[in-house]
């Protein structure tokens, strides 16, 4: 049964720029070669939730946890600690349509 990584942050203050242009270069690219597939990406832009929530697709939980454990996402998820905070993600059952990540 297909998963869905979950990922949620708020872009550090004054980051935004290099932010954006590491998401589009190397995070979203890295991820995919590791294997996980973009489904969805959501901003908030009202209320007290992180600023940014992200769903990437694995084909099970198996090889989610493969991709998890994995030194590369060490290092992705390193970089990314360069220009975000409050980071926090799980692992889902996939479901259609947009899942929203509650602790």
């Amino acid at each position: 049964m297909a998963v869905k990584v979950l990922m949620t942050w708020d872009i550090a203050a004054e980051r935004d720029q290099e932010y954006f242009e590491f998401i589009i270069g190397e995070f979203i690219p890295g991820m995919q070669r590791l294997g996980l597939q973009p489904a969805e990406a959501w901003a908030t832009i009202y209320g007290s939730y992180p600023q940014i929530q992200v769903g990437l697709l694995a084909a099970d939980i198996v090889e989610a946890r493969r991709i998890i454990d994995s030194p590369d996402w060490v290092i992705l998820q390193d970089k990314l600690f360069l220009f975000v905070k409050n980071y926090s993600y799980k692992v889902v059952p996939s479901r259609p349509g947009f899942q929203f990540y509650s602790p």
